[in-house]
């Protein structure tokens, strides 16, 4: 069956006052406000969210959501994919419509993160490492600084072309009124800001975030019954890679990328040439150019190109990540990957105010871990 999205939300991402729930609530009542459908139509509620028991000690959120949002009788389930959770939960919510046991599914995603230090947040993020690599002390922003060196290495791409995609999605953000950071960088501030994991410096790292989004899903062919300016989700598939990150053949390819990647437009029909506009989790600089070279925009080791002859700038051939993406706009764990299809809903009904590229058709790719698992989603715009 054929699956439309009809209705998006966004909070304001950044520090914010208030719990997890809160975010829940707001992000969902907005979306539902969006598409004007009344609460008694939703029939699944879908939480994406990785750690709400390690940040708040807060558990059973799926529940709290439906007694918050009035919508008792609704089934709800969590859903937990690590730093891909909201990808994930696209996934989930897509397969709940798609097999016909909901009409109407909401999905929500939200993480509380920024009342805890920088030092907390990253131990629960490496929570999700295998045993062994935590055990010593690794972490994700380890794993981006040794691979980003051994790509700039082995591919004699230049240290600043790093620099460009922060820059890149910093000018962005600034465009997007609920992304985290909103102000513009250059080259030079990127490259002289401090060392996080050599060769990678602070504005090559996404920040921590609070922040909710959602989305709402029902069969293509009831769409109209809401709307006539929907999304239809034309490909979706998720895929894993090793665990233990040194284990793999080629540290600078994600095979989650290229797998959920290959089944999403085997799917679709789409050839890459068809993809207008893509939102990337460019939770480190580097993952940008793995995630297009993975996902077949670039030959391997090329990636960098595009962002330095502007190819993927907001006026280039593949505008990537016009939201901010996860590197401007903010990275709240369980949202982030709502909040990439929540851009591309925006984008392709002409909805997304000073940053609106042409985009009738789009992709976005939710990582989790260092690539450990990975949900690509292509949506396509319909006009009654």
């Amino acid at each position: 069956m054929d699956v439309a999205i009809i209705g998006a939300s966004m909070t304001q991402f950044g520090q914010r006052d208030g719990w997890v729930r809160d975010l829940l609530t707001e992000a969902g009542e907005a979306c539902l406000a969006d598409a004007g459908v009344p609460r008694a139509d939703v029939e699944h509620i879908y939480v994406a969210n990785m750690a709400s028991g390690e940040f708040e000690g807060q558990t059973g959120l799926m529940n709290a959501l439906a007694h918050d949002m009035g919508l008792l009788g609704a089934y709800a389930e969590r859903v937990d994919n690590t730093s891909g959770t909201g990808g994930a939960g696209v996934f989930e919510a897509w397969q709940s419509v798609a097999s016909g046991a909901s009409d109407c599914t909401l999905l929500v995603g939200g993480e509380k993160m920024t009342h805890r230090t920088t030092a907390e947040s990253t131990d629960v993020i490496a929570s999700l490492t295998h045993p062994v690599e935590y055990k010593h002390g690794a972490t994700l922003p380890s794993f981006a600084g040794l691979t980003a060196r051994h790509y700039l290495e082995r591919f004699d791409a230049p240290r600043e072309s790093l620099a460009e995609v922060a820059v890149k999605n910093h000018a962005n953000g600034t465009l997007n009124p609920n992304a985290q950071f909103q102000r513009e960088i250059d080259v030079e501030t990127a490259l002289d800001s401090p060392v996080i994991a050599d060769p990678l410096r602070l504005y090559d790292f996404c920040p921590v975030t609070d922040g909710g989004a959602a989305l709402l899903l029902c069969p293509a062919d009831r769409a109209e019954e809401y709307t006539d300016d929907f999304l239809r989700v034309t490909g979706v598939a998720g895929a894993t890679d090793t665990h233990v990150v040194h284990e793999r053949e080629d540290p600078t390819v994600m095979k989650g990328v290229v797998e959920s990647g290959e089944q999403a437009f085997r799917m679709a029909g789409w050839d890459r040439d068809d993809v207008d506009i893509a939102e990337l989790h460019d939770m480190f600089t580097i993952l940008e150019f793995l995630q297009l070279e993975g996902l077949g925009f670039a030959d391997q080791g090329t990636a960098w190109r595009m962002a330095s002859e502007g190819t993927t700038a907001r006026d280039g051939d593949l505008p990537v990540n016009t939201s901010g993406g996860l590197k401007s706009k903010g990275h709240p764990l369980g949202a982030s990957g709502v909040a990439q299809v929540v851009e591309l809903y925006r984008q392709i009904r002409g909805e997304a105010g000073a940053r609106q590229v042409e985009a009738d058709r789009g992709l976005a790719c939710n990582v989790g871990g260092f690539g450990n698992c990975v949900v690509t989603t292509l949506v396509e715009g319909v006009r009654a």
